[in-house]
């Protein structure tokens, strides 16, 4: 068998992440940024994360921020058909050197503005008219010191700090223009208009990311169906409006509806690579992608807001069935996403060197600033997102709520899954960006220890071994000192 190894061991039950643990091996990868992680799943993607179909993770801001680092954002299905149109567009039209604006009116008040945006650098507020007239921008570090009622009009004092696009030669011009000027933000004009914004870190990313894009240059992003009701005209509606990547999703992915969903789309022809699950069996593997799926999704019962194996048993150790199907996918031409079940950049590093192409991330993501929902603070001033569990409650009524009330209540009635949870955001990473920057840290690391430039190279060249929750106890950092 190709792909990865275990050290020294052969497992003899189903493993999770906490289970193993990646050995060093000789390596000539004397830096992280020799490092490609470039998913070889054909979704055009250049960092091989994925960010979870949810409707609390999900929306376009976080879709367009995540593919101008190299992800993909999969929309959610729950969403209506016109407003999932026009989330495909909206991300189509965000800038790709910068970043998008957060864009209010200067009658709104900082109040308004923090159920947007924390105080935290690298970000702030754009304001416009009515008319569309820029008015100014506002740091958001200065909505911590602002009372809640102020306007944001009244926060805009002399002159209007900002760049222009056509004095910025690439980011590290753009850096060196905002150090020039002792700006940390700044809107980017051009011909007199907001094209984007950008901060000295985000110009930074930008030498560091390559965004992925499609043939005309526009930020990719991927869509989720359901298997019931007319798929092909909503997947047909959904290629017109720009998707680049289509995912069939239900929590069951090895039924028959699953696979005449597929065969339809493939059908179609229409040449965007078809993602399907989820699923945790090397049968599953062999029966969607013998359908027509490309990609493959795995992990059934391992998310933050699933209740899927204590209320049915149901569901498999993801180390194990990333293994087990990854290798299948392979040898039918086809790969694996990891959905789910991701804590720590080790995790990320782990599934990938199991055979996954790409990893997809859930409510490690819900806690972000660009996640949808907005900002809510606590009894002690921390400030977070809601989640929730895409069979909870909460999804059901939103999934069905032009049902009529029998129907829905019907269909509410076998809800499970988490309606509501806070997710808080990392004071230290309150950004998506922030996420990625550790993330992909940690992962490059991944690689240089296995001697591993690819992911392609690092699943031929990983060695894991198995360990006791003692063990795994042992490499978590002291949160206290001596």
């Amino acid at each position: 068998m190709s792909g990865m190894r275990f050290y020294e061991t052969t497992p003899t039950h189903d493993l999770t992440y906490s289970d193993v643990f990646l050995v060093p091996s000789r390596s000539a990868v004397t830096s992280r940024l020799d490092v490609s992680l470039a998913p070889d799943d054909g979704t055009g993607a250049s960092i091989p994360l994925v960010s979870a179909n949810m409707n609390s993770v999900t929306g376009p801001r976080l879709a367009a921020t995540l593919a101008r680092r190299g992800g993909l954002g999969v929309l959610p299905q729950d969403m209506h058909l016109q407003d999932l149109d026009a989330a495909i567009r909206w991300v189509k039209e965000q800038p790709v050197g910068y970043d998008t604006p957060y864009a209010m009116a200067p009658s709104d008040t900082v109040e308004d503005a923090r159920a947007t945006l924390p105080s935290t650098e690298g970000h702030g507020i754009v304001l416009h008219e009515a008319d569309g007239t820029f008015v100014g921008c506002i740091p958001a570090t200065r909505l911590g010191s602002a009372a809640r009622d102020a306007t944001l009009g009244d926060l805009v004092h002399g002159s209007l700090a900002s760049l222009d696009a056509d004095d910025l030669d690439g980011p590290r011009a753009a850096f060196d223009l905002l150090v020039a000027a002792d700006l940390d933000f700044a809107p980017v004009l051009h011909q007199g208009h907001v094209i984007g914004t950008i901060s000295r870190k985000s110009a930074l990313r930008s030498t560091l990311y390559t965004p992925a894009v499609d043939a005309s240059g526009r930020l990719r992003v991927a869509a989720a169906v359901g298997v019931n009701g007319d798929v092909a005209d909503k997947v047909k509606a959904l290629a017109a409006a720009g998707v680049d990547v289509l995912v069939l999703d239900t929590a069951h992915g090895h039924q028959d509806a699953m696979i005449r969903a597929i065969a339809e789309v493939k059908a179609l022809g229409l040449g965007i690579p078809i993602v399907a699950g989820n699923v945790v069996t090397a049968e599953a593997v062999r029966h969607l992608v013998n359908a027509g799926a490309d990609i493959v999704k795995v992990g059934v019962g391992l998310g933050a807001m699933c209740t899927t194996r204590m209320m049915t048993a149901v569901g498999r150790p993801q180390f194990s069935a990333v293994i087990e199907t990854a290798e299948t996918a392979r040898s039918l031409g086809a790969h694996v996403w990891a959905d789910g079940g991701v804590r720590y950049p080790r995790d990320v590093a782990l599934a990938l060197a199991a055979g996954a192409a790409s990893v997809m991330i859930g409510s490690w993501f819900a806690g972000t600033i660009e996640a949808p929902g907005e900002l809510a603070t606590d009894e002690a001033g921390a400030v977070y997102k809601e989640s929730w569990g895409m069979a909870s409650t909460k999804a059901v009524q939103s999934r069905f709520e032009r049902l009529d009330p029998y129907e829905l209540a019907r269909k509410t009635l076998f809800a499970e899954g988490i309606s509501s949870s806070r997710i808080y955001l990392d004071p230290l990473r309150p950004s998506l960006e922030d996420l990625l920057d550790m993330i992909t840290s940690g992962v490059r690391s991944s690689f240089t220890y296995a001697g591993a430039r690819s992911v392609p190279e690092f699943r031929e060249r990983a060695l894991v071994g198995i360990q006791s929750a003692a063990g795994y106890e042992e490499g978590k950092a002291l949160p206290v000192s001596w």
